[in-house]
């Protein structure tokens, strides 16, 4: 259970947001220091799963054949076999779009090479190369798990963001969620909570308060 100040923070921050007629997300805003970002070694780069849940629709895809594409359809937004991915990779526009719409990829591992042959240049820039699915993994196991998932990526920012729930979530499971992205953190950085500047949480449209 996360401690009562984080939770209080969460409760101000959805609180003192304007009403808004959309489901607004609850985000952190990180800020980092006393790193070179400019070394990729240094860069926090990774998927976190949240233990109550992100609170909002996360879009997965999955390159699959076979049995595993058959098992994949019951949980994944949309399955993709070996013919619709070349067609992808003659068609950028397309490629592009899928990859702007798509929270997570999921491959078979055997397909792993063509997608970097084809998918490449759209999926690794943008962070979104897929996670490879190995022939004892359960596919349902692997896209249940990412739809709990948020990536933390900082690039050569100092300053990041990512979602750790929505506004109809209760405070202290928010709470929760932010209490695991900061242990990870501090066990992930070089120099552990020294490397935390400052943590603000805050809705979509809504005031900032800092958690950190």
């Amino acid at each position: 259970m996360a401690n009562q100040e984080l939770e209080n923070a969460v409760s101000r921050a959805i609180e003192e947001a304007p009403p808004r007629n959309f489901r607004e997300s609850v985000d952190l805003a990180i800020n980092l220091r006393d790193l070179d970002l400019n070394d990729p070694n240094n860069r926090v780069d990774e998927g976190v799963v949240l233990p109550r849940g992100t609170g909002q629709e996360t879009r997965i895809v999955v390159f699959a054949e076979g049995e595993t594409a058959l098992r994949a359809e019951d949980v994944a937004d949309e399955v993709l076999d070996n013919d619709e991915l070349s067609d992808l990779g003659d068609d950028t526009d397309a490629a592009k779009d899928l990859a702007s719409e798509t929270d997570f990829f999921v491959a078979e591992a055997s397909m792993m090479q063509d997608i970097g042959r084809y998918l490449g240049t759209v999926l690794g820039p943008r962070g979104k190369m897929p996670t490879p699915l190995q022939p004892d993994d359960d596919v349902v196991e692997v896209v249940d798990r990412m739809k709990n998932t948020v990536q933390l990526r900082s690039g050569e920012r100092r300053t990041f963001h990512t979602l750790v729930g929505s506004a109809e979530m209760d405070p202290d499971d928010i709470a929760d969620n932010i209490d695991v992205i900061i242990r990870r953190l501090e066990a992930d950085l070089e120099k552990g909570p020294l490397n935390i500047d400052s943590i603000y949480v805050k809705t979509t449209m809504g005031p900032s308060m800092e958690v950190a």
